[in-house]
């Protein structure tokens, strides 16, 4: 797979105590894009931060979180990142959670997969 020049960054943020069933939304949504065939997804866990509630969360030893923010991040062409969009509507509706999607239009300078330099 190869991408290059424009693309879209697809950045999902939940909390890390959001489940769809029994597994964590986090890994559902990176395992449905993967079965979507997206170029790749990433996973961060926030140290720091605050959402819709405005209760700070953190990673302090005194104040340890169990809902700490997760962030997904998928690059891949627009039209695959729209048709994902709606599988991923679906997942919020079965978790019943909140999040914030957001899209951003990108450049995509070098992305190659092993076995291709």
């Amino acid at each position: 797979m190869e991408i290059t020049g424009q693309a879209v960054l697809l950045r999902i943020f939940i909390g890390e105590s959001d489940k769809l069933g029994h597994l964590p939304l986090y890994e559902e949504i990176v395992k449905q894009a993967r079965e979507a065939g997206l170029a790749g997804a990433t996973v961060l866990k926030g140290v720091l931060g605050f959402g819709a509630t405005a209760l700070i969360r953190t990673t302090k030893i005194l104040d340890l979180s169990s809902d700490l923010s997760m962030v997904i991040e998928i690059v891949d062409e627009a039209a695959k990142v729209e048709a994902f969009q709606q599988q991923l509507s679906r997942l919020f509706e079965q978790a019943n959670c909140g999040g914030l999607v957001t899209l951003e239009n990108i450049r995509v300078v070098h992305y190659l997969t092993e076995g291709t330099a």
